[in-house]
């Protein structure tokens, strides 16, 4: 990780911005589940950001500034069935990004997450194939999102790169769900 930081600063300059975007997952039960594919399962999805943020965030310290933002989930939000690994995974990235925001602001670093819902990604076309009726259970997906589709990854960049702008230098420690209004609360 150090090497790519290195040479991302060498060739484009000092990072300012990082967006933490990596997933994966396979939907299982938690007691059929085991302790290799929870380690694939925590070495994607929360250690991988562990290692960026560690190695990106001193240079964002030492110039005062940056903005982080982070790609969780709202299986990390509300839980989700046959992803509790996923679920905990992306849950610890929503609570590292507000410690971290608590602790970084005194250095101008904002730290903030978008938690998309479902989103057409091959995970969700697997998990929809795994279910033996993914038109059924798509159409359920469809009825329960109060905006009626199924999300799209064209749906996210807004927010991401919202708060990644300076206009968004006064938001820190805060999770934007991105799920059509499907985790909708208050």
């Amino acid at each position: 990780m150090a090497k790519a930081v290195a040479d991302t600063k060498g060739d484009l300059g000092p990072i300012d911005v990082l967006v933490n975007n990596a997933g994966w997952d396979r939907f299982t039960p938690f007691l059929k589940s085991t302790p290799d594919l929870w380690d694939k399962i925590i070495d994607i999805n929360l250690k991988g950001v562990l290692n960026t943020m560690y190695t990106v965030l001193p240079g964002m310290v030492e110039r005062q500034r940056g903005r982080v933002v982070t790609v969780s989930s709202d299986a990390g939000r509300v839980g989700s069935s046959g992803e509790a690994v996923y679920s905990a995974c992306k849950g610890g990235l929503i609570a590292l990004s507000k410690t971290l925001a608590r602790e970084h602001a005194r250095h101008g670093v904002t730290f903030n997450v978008v938690c998309p819902g479902l989103t057409e990604t091959a995970l969700f076309a697997d998990f929809l194939a795994s279910s033996g009726k993914p038109e059924k259970l798509r159409e359920a997906f469809v009825r329960a999102t109060p905006l009626g589709r199924i999300g799209n990854p064209e749906d996210l960049p807004g927010a991401i790169c919202f708060l990644a702008c300076e206009e968004a230098a006064f938001i820190t420690g805060q999770v934007i769900s991105v799920s059509g209004g499907l985790t909708m609360h208050g």
